[in-house]
This record gives structure tokens, sequence and C-alpha cells, in this order.
């Protein structure tokens, strides 16, 4: 996962960075990239008493919201509760947790010995409940069995927000007698709440992003291409021990948010954006960082300077109990006051996401975030991370956008990154 990774053109951005990578040229001995040393030592894995202790959360918000079970399938759920590491096919794997005790599994036969060396590796390793199911076997009846077998089947089952409708559809049909539901309150409700271990694995990602953005701009020389220094970004991450990447807009195209395929070469003058981050045990940074190579124009720093504020807005406006569509609202009347208005027109997004072990992930700093249909924006709460990424895109002209990851504190907020001072010295360095 990589560049923006699981962010909304993650299939795009991950084919821009394998791009990068093939192309990207070889750093000289005494350049700033092969200078770097890994920083892997630097990260320590979530441990088993931190996953039962989300486990217990998990059911007690099932409580709280009178559900059964939640069934969760391959992916970050999964991952986050059971330290099992799946992703999805058309073969169903699910975990079943229910409100009380310990989680079942369902696996197809002849993934059973491998589910059960990654089930070890978590929570649940000493005695797993594994049930499998043969390939001319219909795997949801199984889950309906293991079901019926704890008194679930006439419960209300919780499905998990990225399971697919195929497997969330089989598993209704199967129990005919149960209430499906979101479980999105409960998977939710405990992720977006980040542990201390959390937060110091998401602080070094970042650092190791910045770091690598730094030696990368260090290295950058005019007519270059955009895959040949979204590949030194690429080898900078490796060098600094995980894998990470970005994309990179050029000129005009640095208007288009989320980018431009087509060919660009870097030139004196011209405004570059890039996007993008690393994965540090699972977690994620995501950082953007504009500047020029050369001189800009007086628009450009103009844009640059009110991108500044209106990030800097949003980062003051945050703290415990403030709803999540205000900080938008902060960072937006920033830019809409500055001319560059109404709405949506230039700042073409929301201000900020939030992010942990997705790129991308509950809550989202806009007016219709709500984990419950008809539910009330979210307030802020200690321990959310987000980013805060407002932007300006003058369709072609250029685009500026200022992005660094915001830790929610007691009484406040934090950017994990110092921002990025001007676009002739993005990091503080001349």
């Amino acid at each position: 996962m990589l560049t923006r990774r699981t962010l909304l053109n993650a299939s795009a951005a991950l084919a821009a960075t394998r791009l990068a990578s093939a192309q990207a040229p070889s750093a000289p001995a005494d350049s700033p990239i092969a200078a770097l040393k890994s920083r892997r030592a630097d990260a320590h894995p979530i441990t088993t008493e931190e996953r039962l202790a989300r486990v217990e959360r998990a059911q007690r918000l099932m409580q709280e919201n009178k559900l059964n079970a939640i069934a969760v399938a391959g992916g970050t759920s999964l991952l986050y509760f059971s330290g099992v590491n799946w992703g999805n096919s058309e073969r169903l794997f699910v975990m079943v947790l229910p409100v009380r005790g310990e989680p079942f599994f369902v696996a197809p036969a002849f993934e059973k010995d491998r589910s059960l060396e990654q089930i070890a590796q978590g929570p649940f390793g000493k005695s797993p409940h594994v049930f499998t199911w043969e390939e001319n076997e219909n795997p949801y009846q199984v889950v309906a069995f293991a079901l019926k077998e704890r008194g679930l089947a006439t419960g209300r089952i919780g499905i998990e927000e990225r399971v697919q409708y195929v497997f969330a559809d089989g598993i209704a049909r199967a129990i005919p007698a149960a209430t499906i539901a979101s479980a999105t309150v409960v998977t939710s409700g405990c992720r977006m709440l980040k542990s201390p271990a959390e937060i110091a694995l998401m602080r070094l990602a970042n650092s190791v992003t910045l770091q690598a953005y730094e030696a990368a701009w260090k290295s950058i020389r005019e007519g270059m291409t955009q895959h040949e220094f979204g590949g030194l970004v690429s080898s900078a991450h490796q060098k600094l021990g995980f894998q990470g990447g970005a994309s990179v807009q050029v000129g005009e195209n640095s208007a288009l948010p989320h980018g431009s395929v087509k060919p660009q070469i870097i030139r004196e003058g011209t405004i570059l954006l890039i996007d993008g981050g690393c994965s540090v045990e699972h977690y994620e940074s995501d950082i953007s960082r504009t500047f020029v190579l050369g001189k800009p124009t007086d628009k450009m720093k103009q844009v640059f300077d009110i991108v500044h504020q209106a990030q800097s807005a949003a980062l003051a406006a945050a703290r415990p109990g403030v709803l999540c569509d205000a900080v938008d609202a902060a960072a937006r009347k920033v830019i809409v006051d500055a001319g560059y208005g109404p709405g949506f027109k230039y700042f073409t997004h929301r201000v900020g996401h939030g992010i942990g072990m997705d790129g991308h992930e509950w809550p989202y700093l806009i007016a219709t975030n709500t984990l419950q249909s008809g539910g009330k924006s979210i307030a802020l709460a200690a321990q959310m991370t987000f980013s805060d990424e407002p932007g300006i895109y003058i369709p072609g002209e250029f685009g500026v956008r200022l992005e660094d990851d915001m830790h929610i504190l007691d009484a406040g907020s934090e950017l994990f990154t110092p921002q990025s001072p001007s676009l002739e010295d993005p990091f503080g360095k001349t």
C-alpha cells in the first residue's frame, strides 16, 4: 500500500508508485538518499495484550448497541483485533466475535493450517475455534451452524463495513431468523481512538515520510519526470527501512487533487505537489508538500500563504468536543474569505480524514460524518488522528495542498510533523 495506498485512488496510486520504482534513478554514494539509515528498529509491534483490550472494548460497544455478534472478513479490522493478516478472495474467511466469550473463525478447509498459523500469533492462539468448509460445501451454512451452536442464530449480527456484499448477503440468507445490522459503530468505535502504542507508530511513520521527502527534495534536478522523482521518494523510504512513496504532480496537473497519469517534466519555476506516505507496523502516514524548483510567482506564494493559514485554522479548531464539520468549516472560511470560494469551488475536498491502520478511516472532517444513519456529526475526542490537508486548486494553472497528520490531545491538538514554511523552503532547512 504505497503513495495514497488505501486512499480514494489506491489502485491508480499503487500502479504509479510501481512505475516510479522501476524508473527510479540510482542514488550516488554521496547523495542525501544514500546517507539515510534504517529506522526499522524504532518500530514496536502491537502486543497481544493490546489486542485483547481491543476485543473487550468491542464487546462493551456491542452491548451498548444491542449487537449479539459481529462478523469481520479479511482486511484491516480483522488484523486490528486478531493479528490475522488475510486477503479476501471469492472464498469466505471470517471471524465472528460474540458479545461474550471468544470468537470463532470460518475458513476454507485447505486453508486451515495457514489460518491456525496466523491465529496463533494473536490473542486467540491458545485454543482457536476454527470451522472449515470444503470446496463443494456452502460456507454460509457453516457460519449458520456455528452461530446456532453459540445460540446466536436469532440474534442481531453486525457486519463490518468492508465485508464484501457477497459474503454479507450469504450470511444473511443462511440465518433468516437473525437481524443483520452494521458493525461500524463497534469497529470504528474502537479503531478511531488510538492507544499510546498506536500513536508512537504513527509518529514514527510521519517522521520517516518527512525525512524521505526531504532527502528526495535535496536530490531533485530539472528535467526529471514525475515518475523519476517519485522513485527517489520510494528509494528514500526503503533506505529508512519501510515501504512508502508518493504521487508527484507537476505544474497545471497539481490543480487536480489526485493528479494525472500523463507524462510530466519538472522545469524551473513550476510547482510540484507530492502526496503519499509509508506504513510502519501497519500504521500509515499521509503527508503532502508543495514546492517550486527555482523561484515561485507572487500568485503562487500568495496561494501558499492562504493554504498555510487554513491548515493552522483547522489545527486551532480541533479539540475534544468540537464537531468534525467545524474543523472543515474553520479551514474553508480562511480560503473563501481570501477570495477562493464559494464553498468547494477551489478547495474541492474535505479538510481531512481519519487515519491509522488505513490511510482513510473513521471519522471524517466533514458535515456528513455520522456512524449511524440519521445520526449527528461525530465530535472529536482525545486520541483521534486525522489528516489536516486544505488546498486551493486553480484549473489550468496550479494547485497547492499542505498536509500533515493531526493528533487530538486532551485540550487541543498537535501535528506529528512541522508545517511547511514556504514554497522555496518546504522543510525549513535553508
